[in-house]
């Protein structure tokens, strides 16, 4: 069932957290750990401060922040100033942090030491290790403003760039807790006593709702890891831990790197961000002997669409229902119309947790937003019980002399191949034909025998002409393929490091 009542202003939900269990640890890292009364208490002063340096409401306050309390304590009192958190990859290439920060027109960004020296000079910057700590231990002159519209936007984060240069996706404090109120508190169970352990970026859509809003949201504890390491988090699975969040390469590596049921108190797994590979899903489950509950959700939507719940059926594959409250289409590319039963079609949603739009592109949002449906771009059919199965892409689709081929369906079979760990498909331009699917690998596999493989399991219209083994495939920080830069690698360009 929908859990309402955790949507509500940032400051109430800690203030409550703070009276009902002020001294639980709710966020920690490596180097500290902040209570909930603390944690009240610096993001208010935070705040405070960033009002009192003439930050106003709707302004943008970029982060760029490696993983760390800090991280989630500046998530959370950038709204209580009325301002919109603005989280970028810290990670990112300079050229696009650069982009992305004009883009975004931040007046203020808070930061660490090891990306300060980023930012260039006419930046107004807030460095975790210098100023960050005495705001936070001291009162600011001005109080927090802690608004309370819930539909303004609070959070602003740039899409994966799968495709190309991203985009400022404008979301609400109401579009991203409702996701919390209708995924992660009543399907994931998250609340007082549950543990999280995440190494997931917290750069990303998908860690801001459900690693630091449905933390928030639900009294839940987390403990936050610089980054994912499969050695480190089976390590620490003993330590009582009990919800692991990742993305699916996450489970794999886990898989690898596991060798035996290992030791753990985990009561679930949660993967998102990319389609997790039916053979993975269940192994995992048979090492581990948890469920991982395979989601889909994209940024645009605060996160997640469909989700599997931990009872009933779980159909290996599928991504599972609809959230509740969520409306769902599957509409045919070619007319518009919906899809039959059983047939494929691009996923439209409708519901709160729908974007409020591209930041500065009105164009490009009015692409996407059509009578308050969201074109996701993702194809996916749904089973005669409505379980979703995503199956690709339309703009990833490769059409071969007529013939519609889903990188995903391929790269499914590939993974099943021996020796490969990983593996990506991109369409090739082709005289003929217009394009022919080629693939990437990652691995020691013999490719004559992964090529048979192929053959074997796929028709031969979708078998690619070209296997090429690289070290990784790239991705984004949700674990998405970077299909254009193995494109570029196609066309004989450098892909970007």
């Amino acid at each position: 069932m929908l859990r309402t009542e955790v949507i509500r202003p940032v400051h109430e939900l800690l203030d409550g957290h703070a009276a009902a269990r002020p001294d639980d640890v709710a966020f920690a890292d490596d180097a500290r750990d902040v209570s909930w009364r603390r944690l009240a208490t610096t993001t208010r002063r935070l705040a405070g401060h960033l009002a009192a340096r003439g930050v106003r409401p709707g302004d943008r306050v970029a982060m760029v922040m490696a993983n760390a309390v800090e991280t989630a304590e500046t998530y959370l009192a950038i709204p209580r100033a009325g301002a919109v958190a603005v989280c970028l990859n810290p990670d990112a290439a300079p050229a696009e942090l650069a982009y992305m920060l004009a883009d975004c027109g931040a007046r203020v960004v808070v930061t660490d030491v090891a990306h300060a020296g980023l930012l260039g000079p006419d930046v107004t910057a807030i460095v975790v290790g210098g100023d960050y700590e005495d705001l936070v231990a001291d009162e600011p002159p001005t109080p927090a403003p802690d608004p309370t519209d819930l539909d303004v936007t609070a959070f602003m984060l740039y899409t994966s760039g799968t495709t190309g240069r991203p985009k400022g996706v404008e979301l609400s404090l109401r579009s991203c807790l409702w996701v919390v109120a209708a995924c992660w508190a009543p399907i994931v169970g998250l609340g007082p006593g549950e543990t999280v352990l995440s190494g997931l970026p917290l750069f990303h859509s998908y860690a801001l709702d459900m690693c630091v809003l449905g933390i928030v949201a639900t009294g839940a504890s987390e403990r936050i890891l610089p980054r994912f390491s499969p050695t480190r988090i089976l390590e620490m699975l003993g330590d009582g831990y009990t919800v692991l969040p990742g993305v699916p390469t996450h489970f794999s590596y886990l898989l690898q790197a596991a060798g035996h049921r290992p030791r753990h108190r985990l009561r679930m797994a949660v993967s998102a961000g990319a389609i997790l590979p039916a053979s993975v899903n269940e192994t995992f489950e048979q090492v581990f002997g948890v469920p991982l509950l395979d989601g889909y959700g994209i940024t645009e939507t605060s996160t997640m669409v469909a989700m599997n719940w931990p009872h009933g059926t779980r159909p290996y594959g599928s991504c599972g229902l609809p959230l509740p409250g969520l409306a769902v289409r599957l509409v045919d590319p070619a007319t518009g119309t919906d899809a039959p039963p059983g047939g494929e079609g691009e996923l439209w949603v409708r519901g709160p947790g729908v974007m409020r739009g591209y930041w500065n592109r009105p164009e490009q949002t009015a692409d996407v937003l059509v009578d308050g449906w969201y074109r996701t771009g993702d194809l996916a059919r749904a089973d005669a019980n409505g379980y979703l199965t995503i199956s690709g892409r339309t703009k990833e689709m490769i059409i071969r002399g007529g013939e519609n081929i889903y990188p995903a369906e391929i790269e499914a079979v590939l993974l099943r191949a021996p020796g490969v760990g990983d593996a990506a498909v991109v369409g090739r331009a082709h005289p003929d034909l217009g394009e022919e699917p080629v693939a990437f690998v990652v691995g020691d596999p013999d490719l004559d025998a992964v090529a048979a493989h192929c053959r074997e399991h796929l028709t031969g219209f979708k078998v690619p002409v070209a296997f090429h083994l690289v070290d990784v495939i790239p991705r984004t920080g949700s674990g998405k393929i970077k299909r254009f830069e193995l494109a570029r690698l196609l066309s004989g360009e450098k892909a970007p490091a």
